[in-house]
């Protein structure tokens, strides 16, 4: 398991400097803002099967279209975000030094 918190000894006998600014959001928070996506979007499609019924035959192929298709595109930006990364030396910097 790779640590969020890298740390890095600058200059001799400085005290070590934590960096925490490029942490991910966590699981719980991330997946609530997934799941609110998703069912926007599924909210939205009902909205799309309710005017195919509803509007007139040109305007209900668009109505439809939308019903079909965002499944989907819900699915994929549900699915989007979360993505895995080695935290490397970019995540270590030299912080500026407090007036002594």
């Amino acid at each position: 398991m790779a640590h969020i918190f890298s740390k890095k000894q600058s200059k001799k006998g400085a005290a070590t400097v934590y960096d925490i600014t490029a942490a991910p959001t966590s699981l719980t928070r991330d997946q609530a803002g997934r799941q609110r996506r998703y069912f926007i979007s599924m909210m939205i499609r009902t909205a799309c099967f309710l005017l195919t019924v509803i509007l007139p035959s040109p305007y209900r192929w668009f109505a439809l279209l939308g019903a079909v298709t965002l499944p989907y595109i819900a699915v994929v930006v549900a699915n989007a975000g979360r993505e895995s990364f080695a935290p490397g030396e970019s995540l270590v910097t030299d912080k500026a030094k407090s007036l002594e």
